[in-house]
């Protein structure tokens, strides 16, 4: 006997359907529209096919900004997957420490991020800052109006400062969720710490660890409001990443077919490495799973 499907839960989403294709479908055919134009002004416009695609591909400016955004977010994902695990490991797992703990470190979320800029400036200024004043007292001309190193230094531990604890909060949130039973059969078979984390909770962490490699991968590749405050793209261009180039050229320059067809090919670039992030760590679970199978 077939059963007869009720289709009337379609109407509860359709008002978010709608509005999901008014907030972002629409814009995105806006911006392919203007892409493959050359719009004067409102009434004036002239077709220009693949030619803002082409020379945004071929700007050598372009290309070096895209390689300090890989360099950027492959760095804090190196750096911040594993330090957010290991606090995450280290965190209290019962009573109000516990509670203390998970407030201190949720702290840095709640700034926002142009204010966040605001107090690294003020940290690492040398005449006021506190670490500005304490890395020249050491001895080393500290700087990063003019020195690009410690501009790009000071973004790191900047972004290092205010995400790592989302990370840790996530993989916090796994571990909690791994029921007790796992680690009596780890003591019962005298399972080294390395082996509880190895065999038992790293692989429960996969799921949680896939949501923030990609949330952190796609926030640190837009990112744009600290190091914008922070060193305004300098000293010269060594802290110009994509996004910053990009609001440049949209509203600075008022260059709206080419802006479009950069935007296109930026989203592009995020949804591809995202792809390629989640496509590897699934693999690499279901190859832990078949081995642990075996």
């Amino acid at each position: 006997m077939n059963k007869v499907q009720n289709n009337r839960a379609w109407f509860l989403i359709l008002p978010m359907l709608l509005l999901v294709a008014f907030s972002a479908i629409v814009p995105l055919m806006t911006v392919v529209n203007y892409s493959v134009q050359d719009v004067f002004d409102a009434n004036t416009r002239f077709f220009t096919g693949t030619e803002w695609f082409e020379a945004i591909l071929n700007d050598r400016s372009l290309q070096a900004a895209l390689l300090r955004q890989f360099a950027f977010s492959f760095t804090i994902l190196a750096i911040e997957v594993p330090l957010g695990i290991g606090i995450a490991l280290l965190m209290p797992k019962r009573g109000w420490q516990a509670s203390a703990v998970l407030i201190l470190i949720t702290l840095p979320l709640l700034i926002p991020w142009n204010v966040v800029g605001s107090i690294w400036q003020l940290f690492t200024r040398g005449d006021i800052g506190l670490m500005g004043v304490g890395i020249r007292e050491l001895g080393y001309a500290y700087n990063i109006t003019r020195n690009p190193t410690d501009a790009w230094a000071t973004i790191i531990l900047m972004d290092v400062w205010h995400w790592t604890p989302l990370i840790a909060l996530l993989c916090y949130s796994g571990l909690r969720s791994i029921p007790d039973a796992y680690y009596q059969a780890a003591r019962i078979d005298r399972a080294s710490r390395w082996a509880v984390f190895r065999y038992i909770q790293l692989p429960k962490l996969t799921n949680v660890l896939v949501i923030g490699v990609l949330l952190r991968f796609m926030h640190s590749f837009m990112i744009y409001a600290e190091p914008f405050v922070l060193t305004g793209g300098g000293p010269g261009s060594s802290t110009t990443f994509l996004s910053q180039s990009l609001t440049t050229m949209a509203i600075a320059q008022q260059d709206l077919g080419p802006s479009a067809a950069f935007s296109l090919i930026y989203f592009l670039i995020i949804l591809l490495v995202c792809w390629v992030f989640y496509t590897a760590i699934m693999n690499s679970q279901k190859d832990n799973t078949a081995q642990g199978g075996a």
